[in-house]
């Protein structure tokens, strides 16, 4: 069993500021594997259900950020789990928005939340950094995370929350970096080098034909491309929620 604790503060005033991209990325969670809704419990909001061969607990603190520990504690006591069947989402000063790293244990760098569930649970958690990126003074920060994303940041955003509920299942199951690559993939197209097949070998050079004859098929690529241009792109599972948000 494990517990996943989206940090955030609670209350409408506050559900699109960037430090509650924790709240958002276990909601993305919960929609898209289909957890029963949530319900007061633990001080925060609660659900569990599955992920992959794991069940898996959503948590989503009202104690506001700085004791958000009391209610994570309060939940890892009563299924007596150990600090390190727990993963936190929270967000990141010193990422590039969109980006996410995984790691187990370290310092807090400043974030209240953090300092609330060390005090509460000890170091040895699992933590998903998502990057907002840093105003770029030190002074400026406060106001910063406390403010609501940009409507520009819903290019990034709304596919970024869609890659971390697909990759979910990985992180349950234990596979941080599978779960960090998925994302990175699915976001950036950064498929690992490993991976990456070798670069076909150039074909000899043949004769171009006539470009009489080359019309057509010409033709047939712009008549193709014109009709992409013209089709609506779908929009992701999370689109209608995120904008609800940013419009509100």
């Amino acid at each position: 069993m494990k517990l996943f604790v989206g940090l955030g503060n609670p209350g409408a005033e506050y559900a699109f500021n960037r430090h509650n991209v924790g709240f958002m990325a276990v909601d993305a969670i919960a929609a898209a594997h289909n957890f029963p809704a949530w319900r007061q419990r633990f001080s925060g909001l609660f659900t569990e259900g599955r992920l992959g061969r794991e069940k898996v607990l959503l948590l989503k603190p009202q104690t506001y950020m700085n004791e958000s520990g009391r209610s994570a504690g309060e939940t890892m006591r009563f299924y007596k789990l150990d600090e390190k069947d727990v993963t936190v989402f929270h967000d990141e000063l010193d990422l590039a928005p969109g980006k996410v790293r995984v790691k187990t244990g370290g310092g807090v760098a400043g974030h209240n939340g953090l300092k609330s569930l060390t005090a509460h649970l000890g170091n040895d958690y699992v933590r998903v950094r998502i990057g907002i990126g840093h105003p770029g003074r030190r002074e400026r920060v406060v106001g910063y995370v406390m403010h609501d994303f940009a409507k520009a940041d819903y290019d990034w955003l709304e596919p970024l929350l869609g890659a971390i509920a697909d990759a979910a299942p990985n992180l349950a199951d234990g596979a941080n970096d599978k779960f960090q690559t998925q994302i990175a993939y699915q976001t950036q197209g950064d498929e690992p080098e490993k991976t990456k097949a070798p670069k076909p070998k150039k074909a000899p050079r043949q004769e171009q034909a006539p470009k009489q004859q080359q019309a057509p098929k010409q033709q047939q690529v712009a008549d193709k491309v014109e009709k992409k241009a013209e089709t609506p792109a779908k929009e992701g599972p999370l689109a209608g929620m995120l904008r609800r948000w940013l419009d509100s």
